[in-house]
């Protein structure tokens, strides 16, 4: 279990599947994080999900983000692509709309960069984004994050092409803003 300030990252129970459906159903959210065609997802898609997660993986951590105030399962961010050789790594995230605005996602994400750069000995976390996603843009930004390119009109959602922003940070980045703590 690791933690935050306002977010405990723990591994997923099968307690926690109706709200990340219900979560994960949700078009807004969905559709910021998702580029296939937006459907709903169903009780035997999250457990086949569920039934996938391997905690003896060194290719792929999945955590549960919780508010540490009420212990209420608020997200998922996770860390995939694990290149060990070149020491890097992918994350992705996503908080549950009803939670949305209350410094969840900053937390949890800056309690997964720590793990990364600490625990998994990383030397860089990159993420991609999309265009029109400006709130996670900003949040990223602020974490430290910086954009490394731009691929164009990557995604075709409501009638029009969009970007996807890729960003990244490198150890030596999180190391002078946080001092390895």
């Amino acid at each position: 279990m690791l933690e935050g300030e306002r977010t405990r990252l723990r591994a997923y129970t099968k307690e926690d599947l109706p709200l990340r459906r219900a979560f994960l159903n949700d078009l807004e959210l969905l559709g910021m994080a998702y580029p296939g065609i937006l459907f709903p997802s169903r009780p035997e898609d999250q457990e086949k999900w569920y039934e996938s997660l391997d905690s003896k993986s060194d290719k792929q951590y999945s955590f549960a983000v919780e508010s540490k105030n009420d212990s209420v399962y608020v997200g998922c961010c996770t860390v995939f692509e694990i290149d060990a050789k070149n020491r890097s790594a992918s994350v992705g995230m996503f908080i549950g709309k009803p939670h949305w605005r209350k410094g969840y996602g900053s937390d949890a994400l800056r309690t997964l960069l720590r793990f990364c750069f600490e625990e998994i000995n990383l030397n860089k976390v990159m993420l991609e984004v999309y265009s029109f996603n400006t709130p996670a843009i900003r949040c990223y930004e602020k974490l430290g994050f910086k954009t490394e390119g731009v691929l164009r009109q990557t995604l075709y959602r409501d009638g029009q092409y969009h970007d996807t922003v890729a960003m990244g940070m490198l150890r030596s980045e999180w190391d002078a803003e946080h001092g390895g703590d």
